[in-house]
């Protein structure tokens, strides 16, 4: 397969399942929130149904990146979209008739999120040759961006025909065909040993390969900080300056159209450009992310913070681009999943814990001094990533790495 990833039919059909999971997962927050609206669901019961999903997600990355390690990547995306997919009517039923069923759908539609992420992370390794896996990985990180946009249209756009159980049932069919769509990796079964060691030693073993790669517990430490205190204090403060300072919701939805925006800017960027320094270029865009915190608790105009917040998107997916890309060729293949899967683990499942411990800051202390304090934070996590070894260009240095621990 040439560099355009574009041209070849197994990366369209890995391109179009990520993307349906894409719609799946961000359309279902929208299709609850029309229940609350239409009287299927209270508010209270919403904030518990959308809890279990990510309870469900966060119990499901770890297994899942050890089953993908030890069985077809393939397979365990079919098993992963098709157990979110049957979830869909079970929740259309539940809303008739126990809110119990609605529970445990979501929280099984978190399983399958949770177990397909890993997986279609170490697939692209699979499908894609290494040449061309920046502009591969460009594509689907686009594709997520533009779901995010999308998917709420859609939901409201669908919402004039279809009731509320439609709309779940629609998020079925979607993760159906994230299940079928995606073609099958190259890699064959690993070989069963005479003594397959438990999950446990698994998950370990995992740990010990992200040990090898100081540029990549040094990355992700710095993508935790960032995830911890920068989104979870916008995600609080963004609404809150958007209301108290401005008087209404403008500034809210011009700042995340713009964070949006920018991310798709970042994705098209990425396609085509392979910076030298990879992973200085990477930290620099993680680092921007700064800009958020600190434009609302310090700018008395709206442009400067949308401006922040377009920058901020840049930068994201300078950061992940790269990211995945050095991920998928140094880190041992056997090993890809569960690597992928502490990533997603740390970067996503932390973001609860600063939600927690920032609302009780902000009563104490006041918005703008945990805003401040929060974008100190996203600079220094970068800052400090870059002097671990190989942090320059995201490659592990040969004193730690074999030639067999390398992607082909």
């Amino acid at each position: 397969m040439p560099d355009n990833p574009w041209r070849d039919p197994a990366f369209l059909r890995l391109w179009v399942g990520t993307t349906a999971s894409g719609l799946a997962t961000w359309a279902l927050p929208f299709v609850l929130g029309l229940g609350l609206l239409t009287g299927d669901l209270t508010a209270g019961f919403l904030g518990v149904v959308l809890a279990a999903r990510t309870v469900g997600f966060l119990i499901a990355v770890p297994v899942a990146g050890i089953l993908a390690d030890r069985y077809s990547r393939r397979g365990v995306v079919a098993v992963a979209g098709l157990t979110a997919a049957v979830a869909a009517p079970v929740m259309t039923i539940g809303l008739a008739v126990h809110p119990s069923l609605v529970l445990a759908a979501a929280a099984v539609t978190g399983i399958g999120q949770g177990a397909c992420r890993p997986a279609f992370q170490a697939l692209v390794a699979e499908v894609v040759p290494e040449k061309a896996r920046q502009p591969a990985n460009a594509a689907i990180t686009l594709a997520v961006r533009v779901t995010v946009l999308a998917a709420p249209a859609l939901t409201v756009l669908a919402s004039r025909w279809w009731e509320v159980p439609g709309l779940i049932l629609a998020t079925g069919v979607l993760w159906f065909l994230a299940a079928v769509v995606p073609p099958r990796g190259a890699r064959t079964r690993p070989a069963v040993p005479a003594h397959r060691p438990g999950i446990v030693a698994d998950f370990v073993a995992g740990l010990a390969e992200a040990r090898r790669h100081p540029w990549f517990l040094a990355g992700l430490g710095a993508l935790a900080m960032v995830t911890t205190t920068g989104y979870s204090v916008t995600a609080i403060g963004l609404p809150m300056v958007s209301r108290d300072t401005f008087g209404g919701e403008a500034l809210l939805t011009a700042a995340t159209t713009a964070y949006t925006l920018g991310a798709v800017a970042g994705a098209v960027l990425l396609s085509r450009w392979r910076p030298r320094r990879a992973g200085r270029a990477a930290l620099t865009g993680l680092a921007c992310y700064a800009l958020a915190p600190l434009s609302l608790a310090t700018s008395p105009w709206e442009w400067p913070v949308v401006t922040a917040y377009l920058v901020a998107g840049l930068g994201i997916e300078l950061f992940n681009v790269p990211w995945f890309t050095a991920t998928q060729r140094e880190v041992a293949p056997d090993k890809l999943a569960r690597v992928s899967s502490l990533d997603f683990l740390l970067s996503y499942g932390l973001a609860p814990v600063g939600l927690a411990l920032l609302a009780p800051a902000m009563a104490a202390w006041g918005l703008v001094p945990v805003l401040i304090g929060c974008a100190v934070c996203c600079l220094a996590g970068p800052l400090l990533a870059s002097l671990a070894p190989g942090a320059r260009h995201l490659a592990t240095p040969r004193t730690a790495a074999t030639p067999a621990d390398r992607v082909p």
